[in-house]
Order: structure tokens, then C-alpha cells, then sequence
């Protein structure tokens, strides 16, 4: 399939890789032209322009939020005015559920068709291939994109028939993911002030009760206090805890642990860790005990 790839941050970059693998034959285009450079090495070509990346059959963005996805995908020289009538959107950023549904119908006004298909996992998962797709769409639309999805993940979950519905569903596993790391800083908090050595614990965890790659990938590097380079910067994690309370009033869900959360998210930006690894909230419970960053 002719795929246009648009974002290489630290997922896109993976991402856009492995459809290379895959036999896809890959244009892409990020505001920062370096970054192709090893993409361009593995056999693809670069667009001029946001236009030049829509003449294929599918176009997928992978951007940092709602703003950068909006400038790419409005106006003259965006997505919307520039991809073929019948050829799809993917759009695998992680983006808030009103803009999903206001892209589904510009889309759909424009002759288009549009997909949501976030993911979960970190950049080395996406290097890998090792993503997990949460696809939303119209069955055949995702029928037809599923050798896409395959080359980029391990699994897709096919949640609705509505995309949105994928943006709402990859918010909470992110609300979810905040709420172990704030969890496993107050417990590490514990016991390292009673003197039981971080690492230890998080391996007696791991190990034994709480095995999942969460509790392994976030263990570690809360044990280890290893906050840079970021897999995915505390402003993400931050603006994700913010979009899932949005669609949460919108459904009148309350949702008490994200308030938290995202006052959490907001304190360590405050105090000048908004590059830091969204991880890095776990600190916080560390320095209100009065450990000061030891280990």
C-alpha cells in the first residue's frame, strides 16, 4: 500500500519503519526534514509538504497533540484539502474525542474516509513492532488497513464502529498507566525511607504479584530514577490526564484519581521537570517524604 507517514517523533520514526519492513512503499514528511534521513536509507521517499505526503492511499499522522494535528490536518496545504477522494486518514496520535469526531466529519465532507487507531506502547516498543492498535472505524475501512496495522503492532483491538470511540478507550489506558506510576512512587516512597533498597522492592513486585509490563517498565525506571531521556515527556502525560477529564465531564463521569493526577502532572512542570519522563511524577511522592531524590 502507498501510506504517507506524517510526525517522526520518537513513535513515528519506529512506526514508519516497520511498514518499510513490510513491503509498504512509505512517504514521509516532519517539519524537522533530519529526522528522515534514516528513514530515506531504508527506502523511503520524502514529501516536499504536508500535500505531497496524501497522494497515496492512506495518509497516517502521528503528532504530539490536538494543535499540531489540526495544523496538519486543516487549511489549503492540509490533510483534508489535499488526500483523494475514497483514501483514508489514520490518525494515531493520542488526541481528545472532540476533535476526533470534528475529523471523522470533515472527512466524510470532503469524500474521505478516517479511521482513529492510537497505540499503546513506547518508542522502543514501536522500533520493534511490538505496538498494541486501537482501531475504531468502518469494518471494511479497517479490513482493508489491516496489513497497516499488523506491520506496525503485535495486536489490533477493533473497539467501534465509531473512531472517537479508540481515542476515548487509548485516554483511559493512559489514565491508567499514570495512576500505577503515581502508586508505585508512594510505595517506593515507603519503603525506601524505612531503608529497603528500591531496586529490591520493585523486583520482589514484579516478581511476584504484579508482573505486568506496566508495573516492570515503570518499576524500573522509578527505581532507578532513570527520568531522561523522556519515552514520553510529563507535558504528554500531562495534556492526556487533561483530555481524559474532558471526555469523562462530558459523560458525567467523575473521575477523582485524575484530578489528582493531573495535579500531579502540573507540580512537576512547575518545578522545571516538563521535559522529564512522564514517569517522574512517581518522584514527587519521594521529595513530600523528605527523601530529597536519594535512592
Amino acid at each position: 500500500m502507498k501510506v504517507g507517514f506524517i510526525g517522526l517523533g520518537q513513535m513515528g520514526v519506529g512506526m514508519a519503519a516497520n511498514l518499510l519492513k513490510a513491503g509498504h512503499d512509505v512517504v514521509v514528511f516532519n517539519r524537522t526534514g533530519a529526522k528522515a534521513e534514516p528513514l530515506v536509507a531504508q527506502g523511503a521517499q520524502v514529501a516536499a509538504d504536508v500535500a505531497a505526503a496524501c497522494r497515496g492511499e492512506a495518509v497516517i499522522t502521528m503528532l504530539a497533540d490536538d494543535e499540531a494535528l489540526r495544523n496538519v490536518v486543516f487549511g489549503s496545504g492540509g490533510v483534508v484539502a489535499n488526500l483523494r477522494q475514497g483514501a483514508v486518514h489514520i490518525s494515531s496520535s493520542t488526541i481528545s474525542v472532540a476533535l476526533a469526531e470534528e475529523l471523522e466529519a470533515a472527512h466524510a465532507a470532503a469524500g474521505q474516509r478516517f479511521v482513529s487507531a492510537p497505540v499503546f506502547g513506547r518508542p522502543e516498543a514501536a522500533a520493534a513492532g511490538k505496538l498494541f492498535v486501537v482501531a475504531a472505524g468502518a469494518p471494511e475501512i479497517l479490513a482493508e488497513l489491516a496489513p497497516v496495522f499488523d506491520a506496525l503492532g503485535q495486536r489490533t483491538f477493533i473497539v467501534s464502529e465509531a473512531p472517537k470511540t479508540a481515542n476515548l478507550v487509548k485516554l483511559s489506558g493512559n489514565f491508567l498507566i499514570a495512576a500505577v506510576i503515581e502508586s508505585l512512587g508512594e510505595a517506593i516512597a515507603l519503603v525506601s525511607k524505612a531503608g529497603v533498597d528500591r531496586g529490591q522492592y520493585v523486583e520482589l513486585l514484579t516478581s511476584t504479584l504484579f508482573g505486568a509490563p506496566v508495573y516492570r517498565t515503570y518499576g524500573a525506571l522509578i527505581a532507578e530514577r532513570k527520568f531522561e531521556p523522556a519515552g514520553f515527556a510529563a507535558t504528554l502525560g500531562q495534556k492526556d490526564i487533561r483530555l481524559a477529564l474532558s471526555a469523562a465531564e462530558s459523560l458525567s463521569v467523575p473521575l477523582p484519581l485524575a484530578s489528582l493526577l493531573r495535579d500531579r502532572f502540573l507540580t512537576l512542570i512547575a518545578n522545571g521537570g516538563a521535559s522529564l519522563d512522564w514517569s517522574a511524577i512517581a518522584d514527587l511522592a519521594g521529595r513530600d517524604a523528605g527523601l530529597n531524590g536519594q535512592s
